[in-house]
């Protein structure tokens, strides 16, 4: 995405490709003490006050208190039980009863009485006596345990911690978030990613609070869903990927599998077909997509801009309603990517009347339409969203579309394309929209970034991860943290509580938690990053 694959050889395809995450040269330099931070939430809640006293332990007598009638505050109640003690039987217990919580537990409960903290808010108390999260929805009780499970020690990651006592600090935390849409995308495409490896990333984005999975599914070099009215695209169109891989895709049972894992964590699949460009694997598995009837080889580099559908054919409109039919019918939630990125074989006259007409398709199947920047051109029905992503280019048509309705969703390349070096010597990613190091990814605001936009058109921001230089698990977590975290922090916490020296100090915190969940994050010179050997105790993993 983003004129983002300019040019690449083979050879430094297969070097990428054996290469090491590491930096390249010296490690460099701390940046300032590590010293411990007050606390280490991320992203930074609405309001912390910490107490006097010693906190609250969690030990083998803890129980987890949930109020009868209350089914989803025990499923997620159960979800923390599992994140302090490694199996059930040396796990807290989790106590369904009526009446109010005994001394010594964590109280869970949804309270439609309680504070006005929004649908995905919660208040967190924690007191020598007891720990209790209220919220009004269940989204705010797991955002509460995501707090919770950061102010408990990193220890407690570790599957040997319990039942060892874990210490939580005396506090009171009142906290919503500022944005709705709080996502990241990752590329299926370009290198495929297995079932258990997404799941992976999707616990690291509700660790963080983020609330969007939008997956690329499809582009010129795989196509990765089972779509069972065309089964050429995904046996034919998914055997291979960018070096030429064997790619892979995934059955519907297993996307479905994918949706429900990440709707359990209050994260919602935003599925991407891309069109009518980035199209060439759909093109070489159906020759009927082709203006010349003829199928064109499978692709395996990383050019842009050269494929199309054919936008005059009545097929090409009947493949997309199966597509976006099959696709909606397996996915809850209420949008459908249209990709519309970088489409440079059609007239402005063809595109526009293409992703006007596929609008009409995506409504149909009772979705809202999301789209690349590009489609703001068209004459776009009120909720679709629009999703910006490049910063060097005038952005008229998309302010005007946001005046008749649309929504946007940020992910301005130059800030928080998760697929850019961190800086020159770094051996995975690309350069096109520059080095994005861990401070440009946090120092912006998104209200102020488009001039002549409503600050309530701005649904909220997302950070793409591209994967032509990304080929496994390790490299999505490197790519992705620390500056994952900060386009967290971008979208949850107020701007006015945000700095980027108080959250460089708290992300330092991060790093024994990050490395007890084999997080193979970059360490970068902009944070004090804490030592593990500050936690860390008998010496056993």
């Amino acid at each position: 995405m983003g004129a983002r694959a300019r040019r690449f050889s083979t050879s430094l395809l297969a070097a990428l490709a054996v290469a090491s995450c590491a930096r390249v040269g010296p490690p460099a330099e701390p940046a300032g003490p590590t010293e411990r931070p007050v606390h280490g939430v991320i992203p930074l809640p609405s309001s912390v006050q910490l107490d006097p006293g010693d906190g609250f332990t969690v030990d083998s007598a803890t129980v987890i208190f949930v109020p009868s009638g209350d089914p989803e505050a025990e499923r997620i109640a159960r979800y923390l039980s599992g994140l302090i003690g490694p199996s059930p039987e040396r796990a807290p217990e989790v106590r369904v009863a009526a009446g109010p919580p005994p001394p010594g537990s964590i109280s869970l409960a949804t309270d439609l009485r309680g504070p006005v903290v929004g649908e995905e808010g919660y208040t967190l108390v924690v007191t020598a006596d007891r720990i209790t999260l209220r919220a009004q929805r269940p989204a705010g009780l797991f955002y509460g345990v995501q707090t919770l499970r950061q102010l408990l020690p990193p220890e407690v990651e570790y599957t040997a911690a319990y039942p060892r006592p874990l210490r939580v600090p005396a506090v009171r935390i009142a906290d919503q978030p500022r944005f709705a849409w709080r996502g990241a995308m990752l590329d299926v495409a370009r290198h495929f990613a297995p079932v258990e490896d997404v799941k992976r990333y999707i616990d690291l984005l509700a660790l963080h609070k983020l609330n969007r999975l939008h997956l690329h599914l499809s582009d010129d070099q795989g196509w990765r869903i089972d779509i069972r009215s065309w089964p050429d695209l995904a046996t034919h169109g998914g055997s291979t990927e960018v070096g030429g891989g064997p790619g892979g895709y995934y059955t519907q049972e297993q996307y479905a599998d994918l949706v429900a894992y990440a709707r359990d964590r209050f994260i919602v699949a935003v599925p991407e077909i891309d069109m009518p460009g980035h199209t060439n694997a759909a093109l070489a598995s159906y020759p009927e997509l082709n203006c010349d009837g003829i199928a064109p080889p499978l692709y395996t580099g990383t050019e842009v801009g050269f494929s199309t559908l054919c936008v005059h054919s009545d097929t090409t409109y009947r493949f997309v309603d199966d597509v976006v039919r099959e696709i909606s019918a397996l996915t809850p939630g209420p949008y459908f990517h249209v990709g519309g990125d970088e489409v440079e074989e059609l007239t402005p006259e063809e595109y526009v009347r293409f992703i006007e007409r596929v609008q009409e398709i995506v409504t149909s199947h009772g979705k809202r339409m999301v789209g690349w920047d590009e489609i703001a051109a068209a004459d776009l029905t009120p909720g679709a969203v629009i999703q910006l992503w490049r910063p060097d280019t005038a952005h008229i048509e998309i302010i005007e579309a946001a005046r008749r309705g649309a929504s946007l969703v940020l992910s301005p390349a130059d800030r928080i394309y998760l697929d850019m070096k961190y800086d020159s010597a770094t051996v995975l990613g690309l350069t096109w929209a520059g080095v994005t190091d861990l401070r440009r990814a946090y120092d912006w605001d998104p209200a102020t970034f488009l001039r002549g936009v409503a600050p309530s058109a701005i649904l909220g921001v997302e950070a793409p991860l591209w994967a032509e230089t990304v080929g496994n698990i390790r490299d999505i977590e490197h790519m992705a943290f620390p500056r994952l975290a900060a386009v967290a922090e971008v979208a949850w916490s107020p701007a006015e509580s945000r700095s980027w020296s108080e959250f460089r100090t708290r992300l330092g915190a991060q790093a024994p938690r990050w490395s007890a969940l084999g997080i193979n994050f970059y360490r970068s010179p902009e944070v004090p990053w804490l030592p593990e050997a500050l936690w860390w105790r008998g010496g056993e993993r």
